[in-house]
């Protein structure tokens, strides 16, 4: 993307690796923001090296950890639920796919599954529980999947319309691709603003919108279904986002405050995140 098309949005910190400073850069066309600097290779990996990096653990150290996890339980009963929902079950594919559960849900409700996760730790600890998993999606045949989900992974990835290709690529034609992404105009992002933990720079390079996924998937062969949304992800995101603006979990304000993002969610369908099902066109 040339940069030199992008206007200045705000400045974000990292607040939970390096506590250095990043540029979000608006794309108007599309109504998405890009992170600038974009670290690349392996100078991006040291920002994941953090043992509270929540996706690549199953740790439950401290009270947030605890009730991370038992939100996220009932997340993923939702999640198989929604792809049950889409008839016969066939082969999924997660990408990102983290310590696992996702799949292990889903191949328990008799989904054939395949992951695949970058994080060797997390992957270590996911083929314990028996998810097997390709090296990366290269190796992968065309249209061999019946489901391809990407949870809150898309906005990690340096090259979004290279990796849309390849999602393309490896659907079946009429096969669903689910993508949860958070929302930077939901009220949450905009009341907490460069504090909002779901900007998460340098680790998220692109923040999208509605009108950003539903275009960018278009020019892929991809139809917007629908877009559903991620209520829990408001009181999530809003406690990381106290701390990070006042220095402690405020429980209350941050409960409060998801309230309100959820609520106005109602209004304008604006949520803190959102999952978008996509339909391949491609014959």
């Amino acid at each position: 993307m040339d940069s030199s098309k992008l206007t200045p949005f705000l400045t974000v910190r990292d607040h939970s690796v390096s506590g250095e400073d990043f540029e979000l850069l608006k794309d108007q066309a599309l109504d998405m923001l890009v992170t600038f600097p974009k670290p690349e290779g392996a100078y991006l990996a040291r920002y994941y090296e953090s043992e509270d990096y929540i996706s690549h653990t199953d740790a439950k150290r401290s009270l947030f950890e605890k009730a991370y996890h038992i939100v996220k339980s009932r997340a993923l009963r939702k999640k198989v639920k929604l792809i049950n929902s889409f008839g016969p079950k066939g082969i999924i594919l997660d990408i990102g796919a983290g310590t696992g559960d996702f799949l292990i849900t889903a191949k328990n409700e008799g989904w054939n599954v395949l992951g695949i996760e970058p994080n060797a730790k997390a992957r270590e600890t996911a083929s314990k529980k028996g998810v097997p998993f390709a090296e990366n999606d290269d190796s992968l045949n065309d249209s061999a999947f019946d489901v391809i989900s990407m949870w809150h992974v898309l906005e990690h990835v340096p090259d979004v319309k290279k990796q849309i290709a390849t999602l393309s690529r490896l659907i079946k034609p009429n096969g669903t691709v689910l993508i949860a992404v958070p929302n930077f105009n939901s009220y949450d992002a905009k009341y907490y603003g460069s504090f909002w933990a779901a900007y998460d720079v340098p680790r998220h390079l692109t923040h999208f919108s509605k009108t950003a996924i539903k275009t960018l998937f278009e020019a892929h062969e991809f139809r917007l279904e629908k877009i559903l949304p991620m209520k829990y992800d408001a009181f999530y995101v809003s406690l990381l986002s106290e701390k990070y603006k006042t220095g402690r979990m405020n429980f209350v304000k941050a409960f409060m405050t998801g309230l309100r993002s959820n609520w106005n969610g109602r209004r304008n369908m604006e949520y803190s995140s959102h999952i978008y099902v996509l339909k391949s066109t491609k014959k």
